[in-house]
């Protein structure tokens, strides 16, 4: 595509909102279904915008321009839309809420105020994504919040370390949250982390594995860190997490790290399988004997 086209396609495809829905577009070249390296940084844009969007569904539409038969560019329209559905699960969008793939075929040249044809049709090879975010949840009333026994309320990780503990146990960092894409922890998940870290230094008698998850990915295969761009974004959380317990002040000697792909989904909202976990796998407990884990 020329410099002018490219322009035009840019300016096209930016963010565009529109009532309630989050829409953007993505271009192709002739007879093409793989994303030009210029319209995937466009795409991984977008996809970093979503962070903090709470997804109610995604619609996937591709499109081919009016050269060719209608069944080649029914395939090909489709194709380019499996495309950037592969690239949204690669980056930590759920495949639970696209719910709509589809190829639309040609689009007829359309009557707008632009003369080159070419250009036209260059518009018209695209895939058209549509985000429809959830409504906002809106503050329970002050009567409905005295209804929760403050008994029923779960103990804070930090907490949990403190207790009793066995060889083996699972302790998921509760509140420890990841920004889509990134192995780098929210800004209001930093107190939680530092409470961790002080009580694994206070427990230095136990001995434990930093498993980090990702959501979303095809296959159970790891996502892409979008810092990197390398395909580890389980193992960068993980060890995120190793290095900020070394820097406050746990010995390495008691840690380990490990990434765990997208092997053990938690099954409710992805944002929840965006976490870190420790495993338990030896207590040095002088009045006990020592166990160590299998």
């Amino acid at each position: 595509m020329n410099k002018l086209v490219t322009f035009v396609l840019i300016f096209f495809g930016s963010l565009i909102h529109s009532q309630n829905n989050i829409t953007h577009e993505v271009y192709f070249e002739t007879d093409k279904y793989e994303v030009i390296p210029t319209e995937e940084n466009r795409l991984l844009q977008f996809i970093s915008g979503l962070a903090d969007i709470d997804i109610e569904s995604i619609a996937i539409f591709g499109f081919c321009d009016d050269v060719g038969a209608d069944s080649y560019n029914l395939k090909l329209s489709k194709q380019r839309a499996e495309a950037i559905k592969a690239i949204l699960s690669n980056h930590e969008i759920s495949e639970n809420v696209i719910t709509n793939v589809d190829g639309k075929g040609e689009v007829l040249l359309r009557i707008v105020n632009e003369t080159n044809v070419s250009k036209i049709r260059g518009l018209n090879r695209k895939v058209e994504i549509i985000i429809n975010p959830k409504p906002p949840i809106l503050p329970k009333k002050e009567e409905e919040k005295q209804k929760v026994p403050v008994d029923e309320k779960p103990l804070e990780t930090a907490e949990v370390i403190k207790g009793e503990l066995k060889v083996g146990d699972k302790i998921r960092f509760e509140n420890i949250l990841f920004k889509t894409g990134y192995s780098l922890i929210n800004p209001e998940s930093k107190k939680t982390l530092n409470d961790i870290a002080e009580a694994l230094v206070e427990r230095d008698n136990i001995y434990f594995t930093i498993e980090g998850h990702v959501c979303c990915t095809q296959f159970s295969r790891d996502a892409i860190d979008r810092k990197t761009k390398e395909r580890n974004l389980s193992v960068a959380r993980a060890k995120y997490v190793y290095d900020y317990f070394i820097k406050k002040g746990v010995s390495k000697k008691r840690m380990r790290y490990l990434g765990m792909r997208r092997k053990f989904p938690l099954g409710g909202d992805p944002k929840y399988d965006r976490r870190v976990e420790i495993v338990i796998n030896y207590i040095d407990d002088k009045n006990k004997k020592s166990v160590e884990s299998e």
